[in-house]
């Protein structure tokens, strides 16, 4: 056999072999290489998103958005990858995600960017799956998130205006921006990254309290190198307040009114039209129904505002859930706020634990249409488990919990959580303050409606009720000599959206009365449950047998073992009440039998193999058993309205 020549050269068999290696662990280093950094494979940047004709435009070939709405902070981390590439799958270009400021910056000045929070890592993750981005940073996010995304610290200040332009305002906005926007900028587009749009506020229209606020907002943002195209997003009835010169409107909504659209078009001619949420499904509050929205009802909706040129933004395409106490609450026309339950699946195509659903397959369908090249393959569904139930070991009471809390503080009158002297003066954000005093009889205690939101009642100890905003009296029993009166009040979320956001401070607000006497001299417990109370807890040896009946509230300690690679599960809870649940001295969030959630989700990171720690927090009653299930329970579902 003839060698090959090569340049001229000849080359004997054994050579040509090492020639073709090296041309392959050459090609496949170039191609590592490129993967990790997109910026190189992509083509040359000239021209970001513009909107300066009826479409959209990207180097200045027309471009249509088709986004969808993955929020990282709802998603464990070990499965960000997991969700961006079955958002791939579907035939979305797009990712959009909002920021939430009271988890980057639990405590004034203190500043979280790491693990589950390290949004430079997600972004970097989107772009090296060819996925761009529009980024909604707040400060103010709604998202039935606690008080929108807005720290509960905020609300230290008593004259506190929020989304306004009063200053203690501003000067926070100002010191968090200074932080997340340094960490955005180099992720531009025109810095070689995927961000291609970010978003001024969030339907501001629907709270407009201060003209000045939003050309802040649009400044505070421009000042610190943001240049990307700058969009606003509103309701209908939002359009005519939210909006700010030089940002692109776009149009919230889940009914396609042809009204809408032409009012888009009156309010900006010759411009591209964008619904930014497209609401795929709802959420839901404890105490009403499932929310559904049938695929056969979303589905046409979705082909017409593709029909009709328009881009689109799913809210959600994957909603994740509500991990620990962040949840918000709901209070539009509303005698009282219902709070949000733990699981945010809100009927999306890709469903809280990330599994496919009719939505998904009928919307890939309808998307490979605006496709020349075929979509990528589905990635495999991740199998689940239901575990054998585990039995309660141990107890623990709340009253035997209280050494393991910070200091309580005494205090002539209430205070309410944000205002506790605390957490570096930052006061409580969220969970449960305890309030006791002493009384010496029986009568009426009286709430003057200044429980936010829920407290159990107790006198020595002994539980005689529930005060919230429907029950604001309760009979106290009477008693010789002086007994001590205790308030266990929650706070079940704060509310996300609406003109109340100013009102939002927990615990007890204000004054109680008993016999129409106003009650003195508190001791003030803060029990917010933050990981290292949960640990402390976990290692205190005041735990007792279950041989010993247990009082209520309580901790209730039990071991799951996992003998093989963990898997998601969702947790049940059918003879139990109210309370929390954390895995491994993770918050997976609270439980409430009043429903519509019966389940769980419990991610299988979050496990391990061998022993997990499950502690439950129970308020009322248990039946000493923790059970599990292979898929959700979500409560009796109803249509959206």
């Amino acid at each position: 056999m003839e060698s090959s020549s090569v340049f001229g050269v000849r080359l004997s068999l054994k050579q040509r072999y090492f020639l073709l290696l090296c041309i392959a662990v050459g090609a496949i280093i170039a191609y590592q290489f490129t993967r990790d950094n997109p910026e190189t494979r992509r083509m040359s940047r000239l021209e970001g998103l513009r909107a300066n004709s009826s479409q959209f435009t990207l180097e200045r070939k027309p471009f249509r958005i088709l986004g969808g709405s993955i929020h990282y902070f709802r998603v464990p981390r070990a499965y960000w990858e997991d969700r961006l590439l079955k958002m791939k799958a579907c035939g979305l270009n797009t990712l959009t995600t909002y920021v939430p400021w009271n988890l980057h910056e639990p405590e004034r000045g203190v500043f979280n960017f790491e693990d589950q929070l390290d949004l430079e890592a997600y972004l970097r993750l989107a772009a090296s799956m060819g996925l761009w981005v529009i980024l909604r940073p707040g400060p103010y996010i709604c998202a039935e998130w606690d008080l929108g995304g807005l720290p509960s610290w905020l609300l230290r200040d008593q004259n506190m205006k929020l989304r306004t332009t009063y200053p203690g305002f501003t000067d926070a906005v100002n010191s968090f921006f200074n932080q997340l926007i340094k960490r955005v900028v180099p992720h531009q587009y025109s810095k070689g990254g995927p961000i291609i749009a970010v978003q001024v506020e969030n339907e501001y229209g629907s709270y407009a309290k201060d003209e000045e606020y939003m050309p802040f907002i649009k400044a505070a943002l421009l000042s610190r190198g943001i240049t990307e195209l700058l969009l606003t997003s509103d309701n209908k009835e939002g359009l005519k307040l939210g909006g700010v010169k030089g940002a692109l409107e776009t149009v919230n909504f889940q009914k396609l009114k042809p009204n809408d659209v032409e009012y888009l078009d009156e309010i900006q001619p010759q411009k591209p039209k964008m619904v930014m949420e497209y609401w795929s499904g709802w959420f839901d509050l404890w105490g009403n129904l499932h929310h559904v929205y049938a695929a056969e009802d979303m589905i046409p909706v979705v082909t017409e505002i593709l029909k009709l040129d328009m881009s689109i933004n799913l809210y959600m395409f994957h909603g994740g859930t509500n991990f620990g106490f962040m949840n918000g609450a709901f209070a539009v026309g509303m005698p009282a706020p219902k709070p949000m339950v733990t699981s945010y699946d809100y009927d999306a195509p890709l469903s809280e634990a990330g599994d496919y659903t009719t939505k998904y397959h009928l919307l890939r369908n309808l998307f490979s249409h605006y496709h020349t090249e075929p979509l990528p393959e589905l990635p495999s569904p991740r199998e689940r488990r239901a575990y054998q139930p585990v039995v309660i070991q141990q107890h623990l009471s709340l009253w035997d919990s209280l050494h393991f809390t910070d200091k309580p503080l005494k205090s002539e009158r209430p205070v309410n959580m944000e205002n506790l002297p605390i957490n570096n003066r930052n006061g409580q954000s969220y969970g449960y303050t305890l309030y006791e005093t002493a009384i010496t009889s029986g009568g009426v205690l009286n709430s003057k409606n200044n429980v936010r939101d829920r407290a159990l009642v107790f006198v020595d100890k002994h539980f005689v009720g529930v005060l919230d905003y429907k029950t604001q009296e309760l009979a106290l029993p009477d008693g010789k000599g002086r007994r001590t009166v205790s308030l266990l009040v929650e706070n079940c979320g704060r509310v996300n959206y609406g003109k109340t956001l100013d009102e939002q401070r927990k615990g007890l607000v204000g004054d109680i009365e008993l016999n129409k006497r106003l009650l003195r001299d508190f001791i003030i417990h803060s029990l917010d449950m933050k990981p290292g109370f949960v640990n402390r807890l976990e290692a205190a040896g005041h735990w007792m047998s279950m041989r010993q009946r247990p009082t209520f509230p309580g901790f209730f300690q039990a071991r799951l073992y996992v003998n093989s690679f963990p898997k998601d599960t969702f947790i049940k809870l059918p003879g139990w009440i109210k309370g929390v649940i954390f895995i491994n001295g993770k918050n997976l969030g609270r439980y409430w039998s009043i429903g519509p959630q019966q389940t769980l989700y419990v991610p299988g990171p979050w496990l391990r193999r061998g022993d997990n720690q499950v502690i439950v927090f129970e308020e009322q009653e248990t039946d000493g058993k923790i059970q599990f299930a292979s898929s959700p329970d979500y409560g009796m579902a109803v249509d959206v309205q």
